[in-house]
């Protein structure tokens, strides 16, 4: 038998390398940023066109590579940061493997210009799908620039996978504000298709964090810190009225590294118990810092997913270190059962000695002594005063025509004060035939038996299928603000409006301009109410941005579920018997009234011999 086991060429071992390193291209941005931070930079510029797609340029000013670097630098397994594997558990740079620029050069175009300070001149290089094109003399700034074009250009099955150029550009925002966040430091620069949408520099940790998130997020950070013997616990998290009911703002760096810990995570969620709702998230900005021999950062690929020696130990310091900060900053309530307040003294009294009150008493005082109040005593005020004419206020009222005009008054009703939320005709007639059970089930009857309703995910398949009728067909109604809506978004948020902006308005939301952080809000939906617009617009951006990524669905879906998922009724609200049965009636209207959009059961029927079962 022949042999059939042999080696692979390098340029096919570079392919299967970039697929674990270059998932997308935000990747790349990861891979370019960290070296640039490794190689000293003070400024950054990222340059990114159609998603990355088809552009994304890394610049900086650090200390650039010599013409025998810049080409090494390509090769399999190169690297300046380690020598030997005892450096793995040492480490003190971002990126260490040296596989990054020849997995990325195997699946894309490359122009690398550098130069180093000691150099008058730099090198320019092109590679393209791991072949060096050329390598020529050139005069450039000092640093290095790096540009990688057309990526996966000879993978198309790949590239056919990318999502679209805003989801793309999403990914890479997240990977910018990562390295950005833990590098306060360095002045980073973000330009997308021509435009600037970051310009962040050199500060310190809160403000870049308010640079990137919005001038809202200034009132809502409350500082923590912590030193130990094993850890160094820093940054900020934000205050518990702010929580949100998904993952957004959850930051964890391990010695400068951004890194997922679901254990970590739960200790910052155990330190928040009992003051946030328990479907909703706190947001947080934390910076560990502890000995690189106790952590392992190689297990994974992207190196987010980490190792530590002793992780009970800092689960408990990272909970109490919270904790002390909540209740630090008056955040939290602190409960002190020794301490009385009714000893404390006011500033404004404390020099000031106590001055026994005086108390002055009419001894001659009687209250049952009516003769002093015919004389304009003391006690006139305590006289049982005339009735004599009461009936005077009343005059004019006796006669008929007053009477029926009286009579006609309606008296507003106990259910109309809770009002209803659907409206329809011939509903009267049938007000009795339903009923709500424990403000979270819609009862009624059916030739079959009994039928029961989960209001909540009733009212969600309704929504749903309203709401997609209107972006399909754009015919939303709106409803004019006599007062429009000031609401502010960061720069992300501002991103995703602008993408989902055409679908909002075929809804009925209208917006007054996306440039600027503060956008008005004009129009809304008509089952959006007023107070709720604010909470509605960052659940739905919220939402959006965590459940799109994937690309599974249309945009329109997308919409309409999280718009119906804020919107609907929620268990425990009451509902009159006309709401309940247009509930029901607008149910079986649908066309998949058996199942939410979350593919949830809506409704189930108990039938008479089930029922009959029970007494048997």
């Amino acid at each position: 038998m022949a042999d059939i086991i042999k080696l692979l060429p390098d340029h096919v071992a570079n392919q299967i390398a970039a697929g674990e390193v270059v998932q997308r291209p935000a990747s790349v941005v990861k891979e370019l940023m960290e070296n640039a931070i490794d190689a000293g930079a003070t400024s950054i510029k990222l340059i990114i066109k159609d998603g990355g797609k088809t552009l994304i340029q890394v610049v900086d000013d650090g200390v650039g590579m010599s013409e025998t670097d810049a080409r090494l630098s390509f090769e399999r397994h190169a690297t300046s940061k380690i020598s030997s594997a005892q450096d793995l558990f040492n480490l003190e740079t971002k990126g260490f493997r040296g596989e990054a620029l020849a997995s990325i050069a195997a699946i894309a175009h490359v122009d690398m210009q550098t130069r180093t300070a000691d150099n008058e001149v730099g090198t320019h290089l092109k590679i393209e799908g791991s072949k060096i094109v050329s390598q020529e003399v050139v005069a450039t700034p000092r640093g290095t620039s790096i540009s990688v074009k057309n990526l996966f250009f000879n993978i198309p099955a790949r590239r056919n996978f990318l999502k679209s150029n805003q989801v793309e550009l999403r990914h890479i925002t997240d990977e910018f504000h990562r390295v950005a966040m833990v590098h306060p430091n360095v002045e980073f620069h973000f330009y997308n298709n021509g435009s600037e949408i970051f310009n962040l520099p050199s500060t310190k940790h809160r403000q870049r964090i308010v640079h990137i998130f919005g001038s809202k997020m200034e009132h809502r950070l409350v500082p923590v810190n912590e030193e130990t013997e094993v850890v160094k616990v820093s940054g900020f998290i934000c205050k518990p009225e702010f929580a949100k009911k998904s993952r957004g703002e959850q930051f964890f760096f391990a010695n400068d590294r951004y890194i997922k810990s679901p254990y970590l995570h739960h200790a910052v969620v155990a330190a928040f118990e009992g003051l946030i709702k328990s479907d909703t998230y706190p947001g947080y900005f934390l910076f560990l810092d502890v000995d690189p021999s106790s952590i392992d950062i190689n297990i994974h690929p992207t190196k987010t997913e980490v190792k530590f020696d002793d992780e009970n130990t800092l689960y408990a310091i990272l909970r109490s270190t919270i904790k002390h900060s909540l209740g630090q900053f008056n955040v939290a309530p602190v409960l002190d059962f020794d301490h009385d307040p009714n000893l404390d003294t006011p500033y404004s009294y404390k020099e000031k000695g106590a001055v026994i009150p005086k108390v002055t008493v009419d001894a001659t005082f009687n209250p049952f002594e009516e003769t002093r109040a015919k004389k304009g005593g003391s006690s006139a005020n305590f006289s049982k005063q005339s009735t004599k004419g009461w009936e005077d206020l009343y005059e004019g009222l006796g006669n008929q025509n007053d009477h029926q005009e009286f009579s006609s008054v309606v008296i507003e009703s106990e259910s109309e004060e809770q009002g209803t939320l659907y409206s329809g005709e011939g509903v009267e007639e049938h007000l009795a035939s339903t009923f709500q059970l424990r403000r979270k089930y819609v009862v009624s009857t059916v030739k079959s038996g009994m039928l029961v309703i989960h209001q909540n995910r009733a009212h969600e398949r309704i929504l749903f299928e309203k709401f997609l009728g209107e972006i399909t067909v754009k015919e939303g109604v709106s409803q004019q603000l006599l007062f429009p809506l000031e609401l502010t978004f960061n720069k992300q948020e501002l991103n995703v409006l602008k993408e989902i902006e055409e679908s909002l308005t075929n809804i009925g939301f209208i917006f007054d301009g996306l440039e600027h952080e503060t956008v008005k809000v004009t129009g809304v939906p008509m089952l959006v109410p007023e107070s709720g617009i604010g909470t509605v617009l960052d659940r739905l951006i919220a939402d959006y941005m965590e459940g799109y990524n994937d690309g599974s669905i249309s945009q329109a879906e997308m919409l309409a579920k999280v718009l119906s998922r804020n919107l609907a009724v929620r268990t425990g609200d009451i509902l009159d018997t006309e709401s309940q049965l247009m509930l029901v009636n607008n149910l079986f209207a649908c066309k998949e009234p058996s199942l939410s959009p979350f593919q949830k059961i809506t409704y189930t029927i108990i039938s008479e011999g089930d029922i009959d079962k029970k007494f048997n």
